[in-house]
């Protein structure tokens, strides 16, 4: 009996489907698929948890969207509106199993459909080096550079006693230092977080302040935002004291000094580059000179 070639025969997707024959469907996310994108950010290894999907359900829930091939998930995508002024774009995973069949691509052009659909004038996004490419042949443009620094040090016990700073100021600071009006992310991550919000307010008014997530894999650090490099380490190494975990991440504005310097000097090692981009008009830029740390490349 003739056998047919390894190299004849059709390839095939996880799950035995074949390469050249799948259909993929894409739809709405919904609170159901979260155990679905938790599945493919563990596998991308990134540090998201399930209330992180929730804040992007909760915020646009017209506008985070799946793939699905035989009924399974395989791919999701999100977005976020801050204000008229821009969107973000994040979460874009696809399963290893699936890739390099135009699915993480596709999800994209869906995100950037539902935007333009809304009359957002900007979009925006932080790119991996492997996704920069993909980016820029859909007119995304470079802004500024990113990178992720991670410490690692033994695991400590917290306890924090203390309460939340007063926020309505904060918040006001924030729109500018970001470019739109992020209160409702923010105050999120305060309710979910709240020994991680830090308020410097000397005799002139907030010169610093701070805000964390206690992800999958870390406690995570953003914004990270200050007017001086005092108020900077003040900041970041009260952060340090209040986290207990083994890993911190933070993500640094490559061109902030204050923010790479302070991390290098307490230990922490280079992860990752990310480079922000925009698409469209980016009339509203915000302060990066005083960012010293982002909330996240999910987020901004």
């Amino acid at each position: 009996m003739l056998q047919s070639h390894p190299h004849n025969r059709p390839r095939k997707l996880a799950g035995g489907i074949p390469a050249e024959r799948f259909i993929m469907r894409m739809r709405q996310m919904t609170r159901q698929d979260i155990a679905d994108g938790m599945r493919l950010k563990d596998l991308a290894q990134w540090n998201q948890t399930e209330a992180d999907w929730e804040r992007f359900l909760f915020a646009s829930p017209e506008g985070c969207f799946v793939a699905e091939i035989d009924c399974r998930v395989v791919g999701t995508a999100a977005t976020i509106i801050y204000e008229d002024h821009f969107a973000w774009i994040g979460m874009v995973l696809v399963d290893p199993g699936f890739r390099n069949r135009g699915i993480g691509s596709a999800l994209l052009q869906r995100a950037i459909e539902h935007l333009e659909s809304r009359s957002i004038a900007c979009m925006k996004l932080d790119a991996t080096p492997q996704g920069k490419s993909i980016y820029e042949k859909l007119d995304f443009v470079s802004e500024y550079e990113i990178e992720r620094w991670t410490l690692k040090r033994p695991p400590a016990r917290v306890n924090w006693e203390g309460l939340s700073p007063e926020l309505h100021e904060v918040l006001q600071v924030d729109r500018e230092v970001f470019g739109a009006d992020r209160s409702a992310l923010l105050r999120s991550l305060s309710e979910s977080a709240p020994d991680f919000v830090q308020v410097l307010r000397p005799h002139t008014g907030v010169t610093g302040y701070t805000f964390g997530r206690r992800g999958s894999l870390a406690d995570e650090l953003g914004p990270w935002i200050a007017y001086e490099e005092r108020a900077a380490a003040e900041l970041l190494d009260s952060f340090l004291a209040r986290s207990s975990r083994e890993l911190v991440f933070v993500d640094c504005l490559k061109s902030n000094s204050w923010a790479i310097g302070l991390v290098r000097a307490r230990g922490f090692e280079f992860g990752r580059p990310l480079t922000r981009m925009y698409r469209g008009d980016n009339i509203f830029p915000g302060r990066p000179d005083i960012v010293c740390g982002i909330v996240g490349p999910e987020f901004g």
